[in-house]
């Protein structure tokens, strides 16, 4: 199971626009994944190193902090996710999609306690955690 699964189920549950990936870290296989199936992805980290490697592959990328986000960077999104999340910054990338009504998809690390409000899903053998507030 590839962490590239991970961008199919994603292409599969959000219209093609601008999803933005939170953390983005040093892993950019699902960022480019995406790219390549034709979204707009903006990746989002607090490292500047981060931030610079990703625009060297051609991921727009910007630095932020998800305690304190600057709202106006998310707006156009159609969708939030992040790829194995460390466990502090799951709360506000939650509350993130919650302030701007966005779908939030975490693929986490094994055994990681999600938050209430999200859903567990499976593809591929991956465990997705889900929020949609049009279900809620």
């Amino acid at each position: 199971m590839p962490i590239e699964d991970f961008a199919e189920f994603l292409a599969r549950e959000i219209p093609r626009g601008k999803v933005v990936e939170l953390g983005i870290g040093f892993q950019f296989k699902v960022a480019l994944k995406l790219k390549s199936l034709g979204y707009d992805v903006l990746a989002i980290d607090w490292n500047p190193e981060s931030v610079e490697r990703a625009r060297e592959l051609g991921i727009g990328a910007v630095r932020d902090d998800l305690f304190s986000p600057r709202l106006e960077l998310y707006r156009t999104a159609r969708a939030l996710y992040s790829v194995r999340p460390t466990p502090e910054i799951v709360r506000p990338i939650l509350k993130l999609g919650r302030t701007l009504r966005l779908p939030v998809y975490i693929l986490p690390l094994a055994g990681d306690a999600m938050p209430r409000g999200m859903r567990l899903g499976n593809h591929r053998g991956l465990a997705i955690y889900v929020y949609n507030p049009r279900t809620k």
